[in-house]
């Protein structure tokens, strides 16, 4: 391990503009559960995709009663010590950038300045007909007002601000656009769903501009993170990793360094 940790140290001496792309990872010992295990497999049943959220009125009673729920506790999570040392290890500009899976804005709360959310933000609501945005906070006052059952039924907290709760959905009140009254989705990508192409377009000019790559706490196991470790790799930019378990990117990685994210990012400093 000390010599995984010097080569580390040393990875992040070398180098003057990385770029970090993070995952689920790194956001654990804030109290936000993953979805895969080490061996990069499904922990639990997979969470709502977008063509059943925007086709199905059942399925966006079922995603707003376990949100009702779920968001509360999600809202909790703090920055713990790996989102502090990533601001830290930018503010000293060793750290140019970041990409991140992450829909909880812990790395911002942090202090990061030069953020990519690619799959959205959890605080966020968007009107899929107008595009109207609004705060997530102002939907939890609706859900509540309109569906007190909800808040006294037994649940555990799961990812992202979904929650795994055995209750009948069909009577849940489903929120609606205040401006157009069109289906309203958190504002983020769910699975299934496409990055926009803007997005996308932007971290592929940072792995550009990079010089090397530190993957945090991903197994990237979906395309969306994955392609931008696979052009750095294309591209010969050194790339090093620091996860638990297997990750879709061992064979471009340089080097990995195995364990708790947050301890070995605030060893660095």
């Amino acid at each position: 391990m000390q010599a995984d940790l010097a080569r580390l140290n040393q990875f992040m001496t070398e180098h003057k503009r990385i770029l970090v792309i993070s995952g689920a990872g790194i956001s654990t010992n804030s109290g936000i559960g993953d979805y895969r295990d080490q061996n990069g497999e499904w922990k639990r049943v997979q969470p709502v995709k977008h063509q059943g959220f925007m086709a199905s009125h059942e399925w966006r009673q079922r995603y707003w009663g376990r949100s009702q729920l779920g968001y509360p506790s999600f809202l909790q999570a703090k920055p713990n010590a790996g989102h502090n040392a990533l601001a830290q290890l930018e503010a000293r500009g060793s750290v140019f950038a970041l990409i991140t899976q992450n829909v909880d804005r812990l790395h911002q709360r942090a202090g990061q300045q030069t953020v990519i959310d690619l799959h959205g933000r959890l605080d966020q609501v968007i009107c899929t007909s107008c595009g109207q945005l609004e705060a997530r906070g102002e939907i939890q006052k609706w859900l509540e007002l309109h569906n007190p059952a909800v808040q006294e039924a037994d649940f555990v907290p799961a990812p992202d601000g979904d929650a795994d709760l055995e209750m009948e959905f069909s009577q849940i009140q489903v929120p609606g656009c205040s401006l157009c009254d069109g289906i309203l989705k958190p504002h983020v990508v769910f699975f299934g769903d496409s990055v926009p192409k803007p997005v996308v377009e932007q971290a592929y000019d940072w792995v550009q501009q990079a010089d090397a790559v530190l993957v945090v706490g991903s197994s990237l196991m979906v395309f969306s993170s994955y392609r931008f470790v696979r052009r750095a790799h294309e591209l010969s930019i050194p790339i090093a990793a620091i996860n638990n378990g297997v990750t879709r990117g061992d064979k471009l990685f340089d080097f990995k360094v195995a364990g708790d994210c947050s301890e070995i990012l605030a060893h660095l400093l």
